[in-house]
C-alpha cells in the first residue's frame, strides 16, 4: 500500500507478498524511477525510516512495516529552468497534457541529461505541472525511452496526478505501440508473459529471468509484413522498463534499429533481400512508437483517446518497404 504525504516524502506499508526483501531492493521495486544503489545511499544517509527508526540497506522487510522515504529536493544548480521546445500536443486542458514525444528526447532530467529534456520544454509551455513525484520529474506519470516516440500524458494538477497514477497502477490505461521487427512471426498474433529484471551481468540491460523478477505481459498482432520484416501492433498490460524491446527480442523478433536488444546494424546486414537490407540499415534508432493511449479523464471522467502520428523516420521506412 502506498501513501503520498508531500512532494518530497513517500510512505509505504509492506504487504505480506513484499516481506523478506532487502530494504534497498524493496524500495527500487516500489519506486521504479530510481535504482537500488540510489536507495542504498539514501538509507545510509538516514533518509529512510522503518517504523520510525533508521535501518540498514540489508534490513529484511516484514509485513506491516511502515517505510518512509524522504526525497532530497534539487540541490544547488539543479533547479529546473524552462527551455522553449517544439511540442506536438495531442490534447491539453487545465489538468493534463498529452504530447507526441519526438525520438531522441529524454523525458526527464537524470544522469547525463540535465538540460533539453521534455520536462524542460513542458515547463516553458505550461504555467504549472503537478509537483507530485520526485523534484526533477514534475507531473511525470510514465516514460518512453529516449529513442522511442509517441503518446505521453503528463499531469498539470495534483488531482490529475493522483487519479492517473492510480489508473496506471490498476492497469486501466490502455497503451498500444507500433514496432517494426525482424522476421515474420509464424502466427498472426500472440502474447508474451515473463518475469523481467536486471540482466545478471550487464546491469544497464533488462532480461527475461527465471524464478525472479517482475511480471510482464505483452500482446502482439501482425499489421503488415514484407518477407524478412514485419510491423507489429503491441499492447502492454504492464509497463516494465524496456518491456516491449526485451519481449520481442526474446521471441526472436527484435525491434529494427535496437542496438541494445538484438536489432542493430549487424542484424540488418544479415537480411537476404538487398532492397530490404538497405532500408533497414537506414534505421538510426529503435523503430518503436507509442501510437495510442486510452484512459479516463481524472476530473471529467470522459474517455480520452490520443492517437500519435508516426514520426518522419518511421513513416519513411514503412513507405520504403511498401514501395518494394
Amino acid at each position: 500500500m502506498y501513501r503520498h504525504n508531500q512532494k518530497d516524502e513517500h510512505s509505504f506499508v509492506v504487504s505480506i507478498e513484499q516481506r523478506g526483501q532487502r530494504l534497498d531492493l524493496f524500495l527500487s521495486r516500489v519506486i521504479e524511477d530510481l535504482s537500488r544503489s540510489h536507495f542504498k545511499k539514501l538509507i545510509k544517509d538516514g533518509m529512510v525510516l522503518v517504523n520510525g527508526v533508521s535501518a540498514k540497506p540489508s534490513y529484511e522487510t516484514r509485513a506491516g512495516d511502515l517505510v518512509v522515504v524522504k526525497m532530497p529536493g534539487p540541490g544547488a544548480g539543479e533547479a529546473l529552468e524552462p527551455e522553449p521546445m517544439c511540442l506536438e500536443i495531442l490534447f491539453e486542458d487545465e489538468d493534463l497534457i498529452i504530447v507526441n514525444k519526438a525520438p531522441g528526447i529524454v523525458v526527464h532530467p537524470g544522469a547525463g541529461h540535465d538540460r533539453g529534456t521534455l520536462v524542460h520544454g513542458l515547463l516553458a509551455h505550461c504555467p504549472r505541472l503537478a509537483v507530485q513525484g520526485a523534484p526533477l520529474r514534475p507531473g511525470i506519470l510514465h516514460r518512453l525511452d529516449k529513442n522511442t516516440s509517441g503518446a505521453l500524458v503528463i499531469a498539470k494538477s495534483e488531482r490529475a496526478y493522483l487519479s492517473l497514477i492510480k489508473q496506471f497502477k490498476e492497469r486501466r490505461v490502455r497503451k498500444e505501440y507500433l514496432a517494426l521487427v525482424y522476421g515474420r512471426p509464424e502466427k498472426r498474433q500472440g502474447e508474451i508473459f515473463s518475469l523481467l529484471g536486471r540482466h545478471p551481468t550487464e546491469r544497464k540491460k533488462i532480461a527475461v529471468l527465471q524464478g525472479r523478477g517482475r511480471e510482464a505481459l505483452s500482446y502482439w498482432q501482425v499489421e503488415k509484413d514484407w518477407e524478412e520484416t514485419s510491423l507489429l501492433r503491441v499492447r502492454i498490460e504492464t509497463g516494465r522498463t524496456h518491456q516491449i524491446r526485451v519481449h520481442l527480442n526474446h521471441i526472436g523478433h527484435p525491434v529494427v534499429g535496437d542496438e541494445t536488444y538484438g536489432g542493430g546494424k549487424r542484424r540488418a546486414k544479415s537480411i537476404k533481400s538487398g532492397p530490404i537490407r538497405e532500408i533497414l540499415l537506414g534505421a538510426e534508432r529503435q523503430m518503436l512508437h507509442a501510437m495510442r493511449l486510452e484512459f479516463t479523464h481524472p476530473v471529467t471522467s470522459a474517455a480520452i483517446v490520443a492517437n500519435a502520428p508516426l514520426p518522419g523516420d518511421f513513416r519513411e521506412l514503412i513507405e520504403g518497404l511498401d514501395s518494394l
